[in-house]
């Protein structure tokens, strides 16, 4: 084919995909405009729908009062008497109504049902906070909601009063998730990590049942992620009614506060996993840049080893290649709590749950909703603030929780944790 001809084809082929798109546009752009028409009118005609349906219950409720409007009734008790401006809540935010007003022959005015009703149902701070955690910010919350009502006056969306209703939703939260009692979970590991807030740290506990069902159950604040702070956490949750029957096996990222935390607090009957992801992570910035792909491919060898017999041997044996190639220090993060990085081969854990439970990856997927449910806030106006935000991500997490992977091979982690022949008393009897 000649030049002149390619070229012919080319041209007509981009004709013809220029003819597809505009008539594409042609036919799917009027659809799109009127779907989007068709949703806001049909959005304006469910609100015109639902206030008129108010009006009609307001007044019924006044008729059951004082009696049909403009009619005479012996022996009435109240009478009609006007109407006044009543702000309500509706559709995320508050309205402003007029209702009618009933007031009794002796004097005193009567308040109909229905207003207190919806008062007490305020759905707005819920509101604020759902937008919120999409990723709206209270400066933004005005424009994330549907077309209000014709006819009546709406406030409440404004960025103080968007802020006013969150602060209200996320003590809510807190309160919920920080008073309520434990005394009915029956733990079988705990995870636990810490999350940086400006100069402040949040310690945060999830713990898996049993069944393997996750269920978060405590946050506390410090400046540091140290032992004071994490053992005042194990001792908050201790004091709502957590029950430690036995061992129990704890998975941390590696910090030393929290690792003595346990001790302190629980002795021998604290089983600890260290993070494997984290300790690969400690390693990694101690080892020269172009030894690291053969550091982690031993790494990664040892730790999918099928003994703890085996996978120890292995890291040891890269430890001591590492001294035997001057990498002092990342030997000696290495040896750093060695054991407690295979402690789940040492309870004889294998396939999705020895690999749910070698890493801190549970808790971390949770630390994640709550970074991306506080990543609008600019500046943090201390502990209360923070507190309040974390328990809002950790509501949200909580949604989306399912059971651990592996959760039924559940029976070999509770085997191997009663296996101690000690016989031991509940840790809330004697912490």
């Amino acid at each position: 084919m000649s030049n002149k001809a390619k070229s012919g084809s080319r041209t007509q082929a981009i004709r013809s995909t220029d003819s597809v798109e505009h008539a594409v546009q042609r036919l799917v752009l009027p659809l799109i405009v009127g779907v989007q028409a068709t949703k806001a009118g049909m959005l304006a005609f469910v609100h015109q729908l639902g206030l008129a349906a108010l009006n009609e219950i307001l007044g019924t409720e006044a008729a059951a009062l004082a009696g049909a409007k403009g009619k005479h009734a012996s022996g009435r008790t109240a009478n009609h008497w006007g109407t006044k401006h009543t702000r309500l809540p509706f559709g995320g935010r508050h309205i402003t109504v007029k209702r009618p007003r009933v007031r009794q022959v002796d004097g005193g005015e009567l308040e109909l049902p229905s207003i207190e009703a919806f008062r007490e149902a305020d759905a707005l701070p819920m509101r604020v906070a759902e937008q919120i955690v999409l990723g709206v910010s209270t400066r933004g919350y005005r424009r994330s909601l549907e077309a209000g009502l014709e006819g009546a006056t709406d406030d409440g969306t404004s960025k103080s009063a968007a802020s006013r209703a969150l602060i209200a939703k996320t003590a809510e939260k807190l309160a919920e998730f920080a008073e309520r009692s434990l005394a009915e979970l029956d733990l079988a590991a705990m995870f636990l990590d810490g999350l940086s807030f400006g100069e402040k740290t949040v310690i945060v506990a999830l713990g898996v049942t049993t069944k393997g069902r996750k269920v978060p159950l405590g946050l506390w604040m410090g400046s540091t992620e140290d032992s004071v702070v994490a053992g005042e956490l194990v001792q908050d949750l201790l004091a709502r009614g957590l029950r430690i029957e036995g061992r129990m096996l704890f998975v941390i990222d590696g910090g030393k506060g929290i690792r003595k935390a346990l001790g302190d607090v629980f002795g021998d009957r604290a089983v600890v996993q260290r993070c494997q992801v984290h300790k690969a992570r400690n390693l990694k910035s101690h080892v020269t840049k172009a030894r690291w792909t053969y550091v982690n491919r031993m790494l990664n060898d040892a730790y999918r080893s099928a003994t703890f017999a085996t996978a120890k041997k292995k890291l040891q044996q890269l430890t001591s290649w590492l001294e035997r190639n001057a990498e002092q220090s990342a030997a000696g993060s290495l040896k750093e709590g060695l054991d407690e990085t295979l402690t789940v081969l040492r309870l004889g854990l294998s396939g999705a749950l020895c690999r749910t439970f070698a890493t801190t990856n549970p808790i971390e997927n949770m630390n994640g909703t709550i970074r991306r449910v506080h990543r609008n806030v600019k500046r943090w106006r201390g502990e209360p603030m923070i507190r309040r935000w974390v328990a809002l991500g950790i509501a949200e997490a909580s949604q989306r929780f399912r059971s651990v992977r592996g959760y039924k091979s559940m029976t070999q982690l509770m085997t191997a944790l009663r296996a101690d022949p000690k016989n031991m008393e509940p840790v809330s009897q004697v912490a």
